[in-house]
């Protein structure tokens, strides 16, 4: 199997309405450009303000799945990795995967468990 986003991917069906699928669309939107907005004027991925966008990334994806430590980190991964995401946030800003990345991590140390 050749899935881009993964070989789990397919396992999980998308059951929201158009109009859900486009507000959740936008406000990962935003929420992608505040994360680049900080890192250009910048932010460390430990700074208080980067660590609350990823606390708000982490209540985003509550809404499909519950994440412990371990598969948030892995969520970041693939932000880093050659993929469909980590070309997403390369064409917000240079550099916004790694940055993302290294604030998850961090965020996943001090917030989560396995």
């Amino acid at each position: 199997m050749n899935d881009p986003f993964g070989h789990h991917s397919g396992q999980f069906a998308n059951n929201h309405s158009e109009a859900e699928n486009r507000q959740f669309a936008d406000t990962f939107g935003r929420l992608t450009q505040e994360f680049a907005t900080a890192m250009t004027e910048g932010h460390e991925a430990s700074d208080t303000k980067v660590q609350d966008l990823v606390r708000r990334h982490y209540e985003f994806c509550l809404q499909f799945w519950t994440p412990n430590q371990h598969s948030y980190k892995a969520l970041a991964m693939s932000y880093v990795l050659p993929s469909p995401y980590q070309e997403a946030y390369e064409e917000v800003a240079m550099g916004l995967a790694k940055f993302h990345y290294n604030a998850i991590l961090i965020w996943a140390d001090n917030n989560l468990s396995n």
